[in-house]
């Protein structure tokens, strides 16, 4: 009996067993374009861009955006882990909650504190941890080492949740990460997370990147993140 295909990806090309995971599919084909020769579209369904090609190593590397969010980033990690993945990289956004961090500044989870409905929904703890070996690579990129706090909330009009995050702990929030670590976690594949931070959300006022050194900072995740996934060992 063979597997189920996938329901929400649509794959179009070979899938590598290493994939980074930004959330914005322009970002995936900026990423796609600037580390990989030739890449081939993966998927376009859903508008979930994705592809794959050679990195600067000679092997095969994939770029997928998961989309906004923990419920949507479980699909498709779950998915490509059915497809084949067995080590993952979110390249994502963050927003830094103390004083500090510039804009542009790439980070790494060295912990993952859960407060979103996904993580929760799959069983996983308060706070997740990544693969060692990712992590070190990462930091070796270059990303200083934060405590992630993923949750379901954007925006916070009263601006009384990101004070509440910065006292349990946090350094930056995001929204995915916990997703991804906990679907990773339960299905035996590695997986960490590096970001750029590009909100500023200590003191009274948003600081937020603007649109050159968003692209900027995309590329350099990308960079980042295929860096890091050469030079873990493997298992």
């Amino acid at each position: 009996m063979t597997d189920p295909a996938p329901i929400h990806l649509h794959p179009a090309a070979p899938l590598a067993e290493r994939v980074l995971l930004p959330g914005d599919p322009h970002r995936a084909l900026a990423v796609a374009q600037a580390v990989l020769e030739e890449p081939k579209m993966f998927n376009h369904h859903r508008g979930l861009w994705g592809y794959t090609g050679r990195a600067a190593d000679g092997d095969l590397l994939t770029v997928q955006a998961t989309g906004m969010g923990g419920p949507s980033a479980a699909i498709v990690v779950e998915e490509l882990i059915d497809l084949g993945a067995r080590t993952l990289l979110r390249i994502g956004t963050c927003g830094a909650l103390r004083e500090g961090f510039e804009l542009g500044a790439l980070v790494a989870g060295e912990a993952v504190m859960a407060t979103d409905g996904t993580s929760a929904a799959l069983g996983a703890g308060p706070r997740l941890a990544p693969d060692l070996g990712l992590l070190e690579g990462l930091i070796g990129e270059g990303a200083q080492p934060v405590t992630v706090l993923s949750t379901d909330l954007f925006y916070d009009p009263r601006g009384e949740a990101s004070a509440t995050w910065e006292a349990a702990g946090a350094d930056v929030v995001e929204m995915e990460a916990a997703a991804l670590l906990a679907v990773a976690d339960r299905r035996g594949v590695r997986a960490a997370v590096v970001l750029a931070v590009t909100d500023l959300l200590a003191g009274a006022h948003r600081q937020r990147i603007d649109r050159e050194g968003l692209e900027q900072a995309g590329l350099r995740l990308g960079e980042a993140g295929w860096a890091a996934l050469a030079a873990a060992p493997t298992r």
